[in-house]
């Protein structure tokens, strides 16, 4: 037994010093495997070959917001048809090839909502099965490898829900057998918790609005707990019942527009939105709570403090926040007093709105921007460091009409490539490092 158990540990030993052992992922939910941002596959390259990247595949797609997300050997991806009826459109494709596996279309007339190019909401892969939420609240349970629907709910006629201006776009939550979803239902069903097997509903909280911010899994004094940024409120709720632990209020000055995922670390809370500037929590490592530690707002969108994010989700790492402001300003601030540390302007041109899309490789921070360009970059408190930048994709026009348009959805990383879309298809490149 002692030569068995050291023949293992000298295997382990070899993996460990073998640099060729590699680590693949997949991205089958918003913002990736734990949903923060962060991308941990191993065999990736540190610099672009070319400036202009070339895909492995490439498919012809409708518009939508929604980024891909990636699990089993297979692609998923939302997207709108106006011929010859308005419909939307969930579809599965092979990971290698492109080659569609299976489709879903249904008729979703858009209803009061702005910005019609689209689902905005990725579809979320659990358990061999595939969740999709569209704009008007067409919420689909599919068997992920067939196609087959296990179940399906209507949750705008069923909850008789508030659409917020730009429609349904909150990415669901899955925690244990629940889907959790911010819908801004009527009747206290802002948020409510969905049984991922059976469609059936367990609970409704809160009587807020409806925001545009997907719900995040946090744990703070010893507890699970969902964080919803809602058109009113921030709140802690139990992801089992949906009790609400605490409330921290954040309305909106002119509009409902948080956007942004919540992003959390060592017990700190941050939110941030177009009109209304930056709010920092602390959350109380004893007991379930929450206290306002800084918060700022400017005058107004060209004149902001701390950050002004419309669509980005920044990153927390450390003591400190990278994030893009209101008019693409790139930002670093001082996590425990929200003071500027420094400010680029060469990530993503000017514009109103002007995006990026972060995530976090290694030491390294991916930045996906508005122009379709991919840029390996590193962030510290000394400021943007740029090491390598290429042109991904084309932006388009349907998802905004201006600056020879946009490329506002969020790209995934799996399996070592990176999957990315804009309104009219969907690419795959790869990003392995070759000896």
């Amino acid at each position: 037994m002692k030569q068995h158990w050291s023949f293992l540990f000298a295997i382990c030993l070899i993996i460990s010093q073998d640099r060729s052992v590699t680590r693949a992922d997949d991205w089958p939910q918003w913002r990736g495997p734990q949903r923060d941002g962060v991308w941990r596959e191993t065999g990736i390259i540190k610099r672009f070959p070319q400036p202009r990247l070339e895909p492995r595949w490439r498919v012809t797609i409708g518009a939508g917001y929604s980024g891909p997300t990636i699990a089993d050997g297979r692609v998923y991806i939302t997207d709108r048809l106006e011929e010859p009826s308005q419909a939307e459109r969930v579809l599965c494709l092979d990971r290698e090839s492109g080659s569609l596996i299976w489709s879903h279309s249904y008729d979703c007339p858009y209803v009061n909502v702005s910005y019609t190019a689209g689902p905005r909401t990725a579809v979320t892969i659990n358990d061999g099965k595939a969740y999709s939420l569209g704009t008007m609240g067409n919420l689909i349970c599919f068997d992920a490898a067939r196609g087959t629907i296990q179940w399906q709910r209507d949750l705008n006629t069923e909850y008789e829900i508030r659409m917020p201006i730009w429609g349904i776009a909150a990415a669901p939550l899955i925690v244990d057998q629940l889907l959790i979803l911010q819908i801004g239902g009527s009747n206290g069903a802002c948020v409510v918790a969905i049984n991922k097997q059976t469609g059936e509903e367990i609970w409704r909280s809160l009587q807020d609005q409806a925001s545009y911010s997907a719900p995040i899994l946090i744990q703070q004094a010893g507890q699970e707990l969902v964080i919803c940024y809602t058109g009113d409120n921030v709140a802690g709720l139990d992801p089992q019942s949906g009790k609400v632990r605490w409330t921290y209020p954040f309305p909106p000055t002119r509009l409902v527009i948080g956007t942004a995922t919540p992003i959390w670390n060592n017990n700190r809370l941050f939110l941030t939105n177009f009109y209304d500037g930056s709010l920092m929590l602390q959350l109380n490592s004893q007991s379930l709570d929450a206290d306002e530690l800084w918060k700022f707002c400017g005058p107004d969108e060209k004149h902001t403090e701390a950050l002004h994010s419309i669509i980005s989700t920044p990153l927390f790492i450390g003591d400190y926040i990278y994030g893009v402001d209101s008019y693409g300003e790139l930002r670093c601030l001082d996590a425990r007093t929200g003071e500027r540390i420094w400010e680029d302007r060469t990530a993503t041109p000017r514009a109103r709105w002007s995006n990026i899309h972060f995530v976090k490789h290694e030491e390294q921070v991916w930045m996906f921007n508005e122009r379709g360009e991919l840029i390996i970059s590193e962030l510290s408190p000394q400021g943007f460091f740029e090491i390598s930048r290429a042109h991904l994709i084309d932006p388009t026009l349907a998802q905004l009409g201006q600056r020879d348009g946009v490329c506002w959805s969020h790209p995934a990383f799996a399996q070592r490539h990176v999957f990315a879309r804009n309104d009219r298809e969907l690419i795959c490149v790869s990003l392995e490092k070759h000896n």
